[in-house]
């Protein structure tokens, strides 16, 4: 394997998989590290509806090996490997793998969130069959049924208002006794016939056969468990950045990578895409973007870098 890249992507989702079509696209030695399958999160979806041109639902783990077979076709290649640290030398990048040291003039992190769960007993076992951590993407599949969703922060709220929409009997269950989110969404939500609260409730379990039938919810205060039937249960309790290799780059509070428009972070020459940087709306379409600008904006990087290397005097 080359030990020296124009452009190193970090992370195998949709965001990173676009940056490496349109790294290769643009004549770059592209490089695609994923520790696990290509796809991400995307291989978790049931049936993509959403994606502007599909218009037949695909499965995720179609819609990414399409990803993947796209920019392998345009000459990026593809390493399964784990990257342990990201750092920067002079106009290089150094990353150190699972495989040995890489250089790169440019590199990508496409490394995604990782969805807070609730842990109790049922939730990973009906992930994809009612359990969802996106609404936008799941909830379709549940119109005019009965919805759980958990969470009281802002996205908990907007989820719920955008679930209504498609049922009247959403149920919005938060572990406080007052929501944490914005003050404007907490009064739609407290005004919206569709959705019913319940505050001081948790989820002690998620019950059913083949897929969800019903939750265990606790009233907190010594009022004991009860089972509510529900159809599916949308959880919206917060998401980790995977955001570790991102060195002095400037994040916000919760650990989100910021960039520009360009998708540049505060290293120049590193940049950022999808779920892992600071974004209002996220989704496959959103991420896809943010790679393909990403993989343009690093090009552009690259041609100054080199057009700087060829003018430099021998020896310097």
């Amino acid at each position: 394997m080359k030990q020296e890249r124009d452009l190193v992507i970090i992370g195998g989702g949709a965001a990173g998989l676009s940056a490496a079509q349109y790294g290769a696209r643009a004549n770059l030695d592209t490089l695609l590290i994923e520790e696990m399958a290509p796809g991400g999160q995307a291989l978790l979806i049931d049936g993509l509806e959403n994606y502007p041109g599909i218009l037949e639902p695909i499965n995720g783990y179609d819609f990414s090996e399409r990803l993947r077979a796209q920019a392998e076709a345009f000459g990026a290649e593809i390493l399964s490997a784990s990257v342990t640290s990201v750092s920067k030398s002079g106009d290089r990048f150094i990353l150190e793998t699972t495989e040995g040291r890489i250089e790169a003039l440019a590199v990508i992190l496409a490394t995604g969130a990782v969805h807070r769960h609730i842990g109790v007993p049922g939730e990973e076992e009906f992930q994809g069959r009612g359990v969802s951590y996106c609404a936008t993407c799941d909830g379709p599949f549940f119109k005019g049924k009965r919805m759980l969703v958990v969470g009281g922060g802002d996205a908990a709220c907007d989820e719920a208002m955008f679930l209504s929409k498609l049922s009247d009997r959403v149920i919005l269950t938060h572990r406080r006794e007052a929501f944490r989110a914005q003050k404007s969404l907490v009064d739609r939500i407290l005004n919206n016939p569709r959705i019913e609260i319940r505050l001081n409730t948790v989820v002690r379990e998620i019950k059913g056969s083949k897929k969800v039938e019903a939750v265990v919810l606790e009233e907190l205060g010594g009022k004991g468990l009860y089972d509510e039937a529900v159809d599916a249960v949308f959880v919206f309790i917060g998401s980790d950045p995977k955001s570790s290799l991102a060195g002095s780059a400037t994040r916000d509070e919760a650990g989100s990578i910021l960039t520009d428009e360009r998708m540049e972070t505060s290293v120049t020459g590193l940049f950022a895409a999808g779920d892992v940087r600071v974004s209002p709306f996220r989704q496959i379409v959103t991420a896809c973007s943010d790679g393909a600008v990403a993989a343009h904006c690093a090009a552009l990087h690259i041609d100054g870098v080199k057009a700087g290397q060829a003018s430099a005097p021998q020896g310097s």
